[in-house]
């Protein structure tokens, strides 16, 4: 970004909040003006008086005047935004990183494998897949939670459903016998035995809690999968945005300029990628 501060925070109206689990929040906000981000980049979203941290948009790309983003109550900062309602303000600076290369992704089928709020990015990426569908052989969609209740975007799985081109899968950890649930029970990666792709040409993107990066990871390449056509979404600790306070080093990556969007094979190799 030469031609731009990359400390810049515009303004941005919260319109609403949804709680989408006891400890997830989606907060709908319009910037001060359009906010344009690749699907996959991440922006920094501020409090006045409390601090920032980095969050993936959870909304298509194409969606420029306002934008969704998806929050997990894990921290100070992210326990204060959790506190921030409708007709409040907050600031937002960015984008920052790579996002995922739609180009190659392009005529081929992609599988997105996903859990807890990890979902968001991959929420952002099949909403912005699904405004060009046709673009797209086919979108597998494998999303997971810990139970019934963590399960985020429910209102929103009728709708995926309903595209022809989409194959919908869910699973839960656990559920008790008192839960309404229709889908798997187990951990996520059991969905990839019911997937009906060609894992040696398809392409995989993979987000959410590193135990759940490294496993699913494995998974596919159990399953065929090429290493270069595994996308990963590497959420470490980036602060500054730009590859000046080194935070999100990762071997001879940065997280944050570099990333977050790596390929397995562009980062097997590097030390701690699943810390």
């Amino acid at each position: 970004m030469p031609d731009k501060n990359p400390y810049e925070v515009l303004k941005a109206d919260v319109l609403d909040v949804i709680e989408e689990s006891p400890t997830i929040k989606s907060f709908y906000l319009k910037p001060e003006r359009p906010f344009e981000f690749a699907t996959g980049q991440f922006i920094e979203l501020s409090l006045p008086g409390i601090g920032e941290a980095p969050f993936t948009p959870s909304s298509s790309h194409y969606e420029k005047e306002k934008i969704w983003v998806t929050i997990m109550n894990a921290g100070f900062v992210t326990n204060q935004i959790h506190k921030v309602q409708k007709g409040d303000v907050m600031g937002i600076r960015g984008p920052y990183g790579k996002g995922y290369p739609l180009d190659i992704f392009k005529g081929k089928d992609v599988l997105l494998l996903g859990g807890g709020v990890g979902l968001a990015p991959l929420r952002c990426l099949l909403q912005t897949m699904i405004h060009d569908i046709n673009d797209y052989k086919s979108i597998t969609v494998c999303f997971g939670a810990r139970t019934p209740d963590d399960m985020i975007y429910k209102d929103q799985i009728k709708d995926w459903k309903g595209h022809e081109k989409i194959h919908h899968l869910c699973t839960v950890d656990k559920c008790s016998e008192s839960d309404i649930w229709k889908g798997k029970t187990g951990v996520v990666t059991i969905l990839l035995d019911d997937i009906k792709v060609d894992p040696k040409e398809a392409i995989a993107v993979v987000c959410g809690p590193p135990i759940m990066m490294k496993f699913g990871t494995f998974s596919l390449l159990d399953k065929g999968f090429k290493q270069g056509n595994i996308y990963l979404s590497m959420e470490k600790k980036m602060y500054c945005g730009f590859g000046q306070c080194r935070h999100c080093v990762m071997g001879k990556y940065y997280a944050c300029k570099d990333g977050p969007v790596f390929t397995y094979e562009q980062i097997k190799d590097e030390e701690k990628i699943w810390d």
